[in-house]
């Protein structure tokens, strides 16, 4: 068995925590969730989630960024893929399982706790608008190629689809109803000619 460097022990207790803190933000949302609990899933003490990300805020950060770039890659490899307007639409479309709408959940106490919290908020927007306009620059690249005509701004195309994915995807945890998915199907079908 070879001897981690301490370079890759920090990585590995990085990646640890990362992936305790998102089970613990889907199992018992962002506010009840706790550092301790974080920690102790992880398998490390708190000091370690303090270290790593200066608290359960800067946790959650680090979550969405690496989901944002993980959604990011997945839909470049889809786009670059796509022939046609339905491939185009099933890479757009929504995943509404059951960790998508316990994260939407998550999501909209994180967006309700930090309201008060400017600087926090500032962090979450940059993450979203940096995330958004790759998005719009991934769409207008691959609608050009295809000849696909937008019915509105891409940018405001893609505000409009997130915001309704996550409003889906929290009505699901309180009230179900329909067929979520295919409510953002059809609305999806709209934006692209």
């Amino acid at each position: 068995m070879t001897r981690l460097t301490r370079a890759e022990q920090q990585q590995r207790t990085h990646e640890h925590l990362l992936d305790a803190g998102r089970q613990v933000f889907l199992r018992r949302g962002f506010l009840a969730a706790t550092v301790e609990e974080i920690a102790a899933d992880a398998g490390y003490t708190r000091g370690a989630v303090y270290k790593h990300f200066g608290g359960k805020e800067g946790l959650w950060l680090a979550i969405i960024e690496a989901g944002a770039d993980g959604h990011l890659q997945a839909l470049r490899q889809a786009l670059a893929a796509a022939t046609s307007r339905d491939d185009v639409l099933a890479a757009l479309s929504l995943p509404l399982d059951e960790d998508a709408t316990k994260w939407s959940a998550a999501a909209a106490e994180v967006l309700a706790a930090t309201a008060q919290q400017p600087e926090t908020a500032v962090l979450i927007a940059d993450i979203q608008r940096r995330h958004d306009d790759a998005v719009v620059a991934l769409l207008a690249e691959h609608s050009g190629r295809l000849g696909l005509i937008p019915v509105l701004p891409l940018h405001q195309a893609v505000v409009m689809l997130g915001a309704l994915g996550i409003g889906l995807a929290l009505r699901q945890t309180v009230a179900p109803a329909g067929d979520p998915a295919a409510i953002h199907a059809h609305v999806l079908g709209t934006v692209f000619t």
